[in-house]
């Protein structure tokens, strides 16, 4: 009975210690990343792929905060929000504020996002992005702009579906190497 038991705690216990120890990223590599989640987020695409493309530089910023929150957090995000509204031309420090309230979210929640695999993480990212993309649209309405409609959201059920492969992609230089060759 007592093994039984042992066993079972074993599997459940053992999928969550299989995660990878990444090694420290370089302030370099997070800048990187950022300034090209910055290029991604400023090339032009018509209106229903602008609509649907997920905002990569949030995506960014989640990943730091959630698997390196000593090396990123609310400093990198003002800067990388501030940057994004320059872009767009609109209310000075809008993105800026919804980068630092995911940003909290994120430091949070970041030991129990970070327990779950890449798949069953982007539920989560979806519902953070969901979060930020509501305080965009109160912050819009609030100046006086019309509501975008339903299909603004879709932005943030791609950037879940496509974290997995954000994530792992930027994890990829952190990995250590495999000493068995």
């Amino acid at each position: 009975m007592n093994s039984r038991i042992f066993k079972k705690s074993k599997k459940v216990t053992g999928h969550y210690l299989d995660h990878d120890i990444l090694k420290p990223a370089k302030t370099g590599y997070i800048l990187l990343t950022l300034v090209a989640a910055l290029f991604l987020n400023f090339i032009p695409l018509n209106a229903f792929l602008h609509t649907i493309r997920p905002d990569f530089v949030a995506l960014v910023i989640l990943y730091w905060c959630i698997n390196q929150p000593q090396r990123a957090g609310m400093f990198l995000a003002f800067c990388a929000g501030l940057m994004m509204d320059v872009h767009h031309a609109g209310i000075m420090g809008h993105h800026a504020m919804v980068y630092c309230i995911i940003v909290y979210i994120a430091s949070v929640f970041r030991r129990r996002i970070s327990i779950f695999e890449l798949v069953k993480q982007a539920p989560q990212i979806g519902l953070i992005l969901v979060i930020m993309q509501s305080f965009q649209i109160l912050v819009t309405l609030l100046s006086g702009a019309y509501f975008p409609g339903w299909h603004f959201f879709l932005a943030s059920l791609s950037g879940a579906l496509i974290w997995p492969l954000v994530s792992y992609y930027l994890s990829l230089p952190l990995k250590p190497k495999d000493d068995s060759v």
